[in-house]
């Protein structure tokens, strides 16, 4: 799937619930659903930077695709970052560097989140983005 689908596909999943409690509950369950992390890889150089809570962020290239494994100590957090996972793992660098993350807004999930909480899903995709780059630049060497 590409990265607009798998935005639609979380998009047409927040339509199923009408209230925010509903959707935290979702947004948790994703949490607990993510692939653990190697423990080999919960290291301060993969943490991300401007989250309040610990997130933990790997990314390997493979097969030309940019593949990310990841874990939080919270729970919501834990879910935020399956969400971004879910959406940009296991796509070509460049489209990753260059895809319009339009989910958070389309869900309403930016209005609900408190402002560290946003912060550190912001830092996420910041993170995520310049890996993208980081791995592109590379194969252009």
């Amino acid at each position: 799937m590409t990265i607009n689908e798998q935005q639609d596909l979380i998009i047409e999943d927040f339509e199923l619930f009408d209230d925010w409690m509903d959707k935290y509950e979702y947004i948790i369950q994703l949490g607990k659903e993510l692939p653990l992390i190697d423990d080999k890889y919960k290291i301060d150089d993969n943490l991300i930077k401007g989250c309040q809570s610990k997130v933990w962020l790997h990314a390997e290239l493979k097969d030309g695709l940019l593949h990310f494994t990841a874990d939080s100590d919270a729970l919501i957090t834990k879910g935020l970052v399956s969400m971004v996972i879910q959406v940009l793992s296991g796509q070509q660098p460049k489209d990753i560097a260059d895809a319009e993350i339009y989910f958070i807004d389309k869900i309403g999930l930016q209005s609900h989140l408190s402002p560290t909480r946003s912060n550190g899903l912001l830092s996420m995709l910041k993170q995520i983005k310049l890996y993208a780059v980081a791995y592109q630049a590379k194969s252009l060497q």
